[in-house]
């Protein structure tokens, strides 16, 4: 038999065109498109780093100062007859005792000539209402401590806190060197007299920022009269009166100026005291002693010198005394700066500086552990009943699409559902831990289910057959064999879920967790608060330290947020395995 090879006629053998000049314009535009594609990939990775980059920073810079408390260090007499009036020195009897009493005697000592009613308590206002809390626990666990002298660490009001911290003003300072300064008196009011106009640039700056308030009050008249409202032709007329009244003052250089609460502060540091000047001219000034000078001897010159709180009094929420008092405290070395250990061991206050997140983070672990203690033996068994026992019909292929359906489910329905369901239908307490780990079970139930199953189809069937094949039953194969190497993968979806439970608000906002919660829980039926829940409470508070405390909270919940992601890529790494 003969192969005859007869030459194929009718085809036209096509030619690869790759020298011509239109096939290297499309290979130049092709490698072109391929490069925008890659750029436009890396700037959109770029893009997001930036974001990501600029939240975390804008969080750290907010919350990081709340991880520092400051405390005003002093001798403190710890007197019998306040502490323990009835002479029992049983550790409940020193717990009742008047500890802030103790500590305003040892603050008036560290700080005389504050004499009164306005200057005690602005003396007393630097100090939190539980000041005295760390002196209590000392003495009521030592009772020996009574009668005698203790240094004690006082824990500083929220403003006096934020003011150490840099919060609230600008402080400026620079010594009279022209003349000698002379003041009237010691206390109360005083007039300090220079022999030269040392106080000649200060009186100018004041001159030159009435002049600035009258060009503000011209431009809101302005834009009053070009807005068109009626009835604003009064408010118009006092604006421009008040401009006018501010030029002429203005234009007066040489005439003395009255300081107000609108304008920086300006004070003069002498003899060991401090004046705020009311009244100011380029040779002397009249003001109030804030602190209580030493003497009313002559100041020579270089050895005074003139401060300005740049922030005026009334944007601030610190007065001028009690920087004062700060700045005193300060230069005796009596502050002291530490660790806010209050924030992790202290639940929720009124009090900016007494309140802590323990509450929120026992509540966050009772209610996670309902969580997990349902959705985990629940979604394991319904994965390993989907995917290796379930018959494939129309009602299985229902169940799997409306499970897939409910992990897209917003969360605030879940809220809603056990809003109708426990605690209205079955009556369990509101704001419990237990009723929290029931929504969140529901919430996180879907996602564990459908990682299961995905670890679950994971591993090869050759497993299963290994196993059938030795004679073991189709349960002992799953469970001896297919799920121990499906587990990394189930407790990766699972703690993947945790992390989406531990970050959940609205669902616990509708079942009472909102509520202000001050102890601890101890149980899981207890009143608790979580912390995501925590954070917004405090994000919708005025003081600006709360506000330091909403950052460090987040802080706090995005490390554990990251500890639990960065645990499941762990095990996944781990317990990986390579068929």
């Amino acid at each position: 038999m003969t192969d005859l090879v007869a030459p194929l006629t009718g085809f036209a053998s096509r030619r690869l065109d790759t020298t011509s000049d239109g096939a290297r314009a499309r290979l130049r535009a092709r490698y072109r498109a391929e490069a925008r594609f890659r750029w436009l990939g890396v700037g959109a990775l770029a893009v997001t780093a930036v974001f990501l980059v600029v939240l975390i920073a804008d969080i750290l810079v907010k919350g990081l100062p709340a991880f520092w408390q400051h405390h005003v260090v002093l001798d403190v007499p710890v007197a019998a007859d306040v502490v323990d009036p009835e002479g029992k020195r049983t550790p409940e009897a020193l717990r009742a005792g008047d500890y802030m009493g103790v500590a305003r005697r040892a603050l008036a000592a560290a700080m005389p000539g504050f004499e009164g009613r306005t200057a005690r308590k602005q003396l007393n206002e630097i100090l939190s209402s539980g000041a005295a809390d760390e002196l209590r626990e000392a003495v009521s666990g030592n009772p020996g401590l009574v009668g005698q002298t203790v240094e004690a660490r006082l824990l500083l009001s929220d403003n006096a806190d934020l003011y150490l911290k840099g919060v609230e003003t600008e402080i400026a300072s620079a010594a009279g060197t022209k003349g000698m300064a002379t003041p009237t008196g010691t206390a109360g009011e005083i007039k300090v007299l220079l022999s030269a106009n040392d106080l000649a640039g200060t009186l100018a700056s004041v001159k030159t920022a009435l002049a600035v308030r009258a060009e503000a009050l011209e431009d809101q008249a302005n834009a009053l009269e070009q807005s068109g409202r009626k009835g604003v032709e009064e408010s118009i007329g006092e604006l421009r009166a008040q401009a006018k009244a501010l030029r002429g003052r203005h234009g007066n250089a040489d005439a003395a100026e009255t300081l107000d609460g609108t304008m920086p502060s300006r004070l003069i540091a002498i003899n060991g005291g401090l004046v705020k000047i009311t009244t100011l001219s380029s040779s002397e000034a009249t003001g109030e002693a804030l602190v209580p000078l030493a003497s009313a001897d002559d100041a020579k010159p270089g050895t005074w010198q003139i401060v300005t709180y740049e922030t005026p009094e009334d944007s601030r929420n610190i007065n001028d005394r009690s920087i004062a008092i700060l700045e005193t405290l300060r230069s005796q070395g009596r502050i002291e700066r530490s660790f806010n250990t209050l924030f992790f061991t202290s639940g929720d206050s009124r009090e900016p500086e007494l309140a802590g997140i323990r509450g929120a983070l026992v509540g966050s672990f009772l209610t996670l552990l309902v969580t997990i203690g349902l959705c985990l033996p629940i979604g394991v068994m319904a994965a390993i009943y989907l995917e290796e026992f379930a018959p494939k019909n129309r009602f299985t292929d229902f169940v799997e699409i409306n499970i897939n359906n409910l992990a897209a489910v917003p969360s605030i329905v879940f809220g809603l559902l056990g809003l109708a369901v426990f605690l209205n239908f079955i009556g369990l307490p509101r704001s419990a831990p237990l009723v929290g780990g029931l929504v969140l079970a529901l919430l996180v139930l879907p996602t564990i289910i459908i990682a299961s199953r995905a670890a679950l189809r994971a591993v090869p069937p050759s497993i299963r057959e290994a196993a059938l094949g030795v004679g073991a039953s189709k349960q002992q194969a799953i469970l001896h064999h297919v799920l121990p190497l499906a587990m990394p993968g189930i407790m990766t979806g699972t703690i993947i879920g945790m992390a989406h439970a531990l970050g959940e608000t609205a669902p616990l906002l509708l079942i009472g967790m909102v509520a202000f919660i001050v102890d601890v829980p101890k149980s899981f039926s207890e009143a608790a608060t979580v912390l995501p829940v925590q954070i917004f409470l405090w994000s919708d508070l005025p003081e600006p330290a709360f506000q330091a405390k909403t950052a460090a909270a987040i802080i706090v919940l995005l490390a554990f947020l990251f500890l639990m992601n960065g645990t499941a890529i762990w095990l996944r790494r781990k317990f990986e395995r390579r068929w």
